[in-house]
């Protein structure tokens, strides 16, 4: 799978897809992330790539040229996704992220300011947000999906991990987690997990996982 990530902040994007998990993929040619800088698609002898909204306002927009521009220089493939990183979109899911995994090719532009020209729309797929908050730029939103979509990739890590994880089938909750030593300064290991009953510790962890899922997102 390759990305192909539009920003004009690419020294945010760089360093933690080299790093951890994403960075080793990458080593693996498990995935590929393409880190494109908006401003060198600039028509502007400064490379200038917003100005002030049309009708006033507060803010500025970004330019449609250097995103039309730079995605024509991408040659991206009939068969893709193109995301616009954005408060109003569509909230970003588990159940979003595999399905974005079946794909080969996926662009991520990070908004900024006030917002983009309304006129790159028909160049975008989907409008995709990661909660109903304001950030700076789209540049943590487009890592959080980078990261949780390449998580259901194959080899990048493993299987048995993802499938229990919180959200994986929908609403389940991943049960809690213990680990050496089995007393921290009094504070003790259940002892279900330490009997080697395999049927009763995944009981256990069924039980715990329901009873905080209710405790923390009884909306669910």
């Amino acid at each position: 799978m390759q990305f192909n990530i539009l920003t004009i902040f690419p020294e945010v994007i760089e360093p933690y897809c080299s790093a951890s998990i994403i960075g080793r993929a990458q080593k693996k040619k498990l995935l590929k992330i393409n880190v494109v800088n908006i401003r060198g698609y600039s028509a502007d002898k400064r490379r200038k790539v917003d100005d002030e909204p049309f009708g006033g306002g507060p803010g500025m927009v970004m330019l449609a040229q250097p995103i039309y521009d730079c995605l024509a220089a991408l040659k991206l493939p009939q068969k893709r996704r193109v995301i616009l990183t954005s408060p109003q979109g569509r909230p970003w899911t588990q159940a979003l992220a595999k399905d974005f995994a079946r794909e080969k090719n996926i662009t991520i532009i990070c908004g900024r300011y006030e917002g983009v020209d309304e006129r790159i729309m028909p160049l975008i797929t989907d409008e995709i947000s990661i909660g109903d908050y304001v950030l700076t730029g789209g540049e943590l939103p487009a890592l959080v999906i980078i990261d949780s979509i390449a998580r259901m990739l194959s080899g990048v890590v493993k299987e048995a991990s993802v499938i229990n994880e919180t959200f994986y089938d929908g609403a389940s909750f991943d049960h809690p987690h213990y680990t050496r030593p089995a007393d921290f300064r009094g504070l003790k290991t259940p002892a279900v997990l330490l009997n080697g009953n395999h049927k009763e510790i995944e009981t256990w962890r069924q039980e715990m996982a329901e009873k905080k899922r209710k405790r923390v997102r009884p909306e669910l």
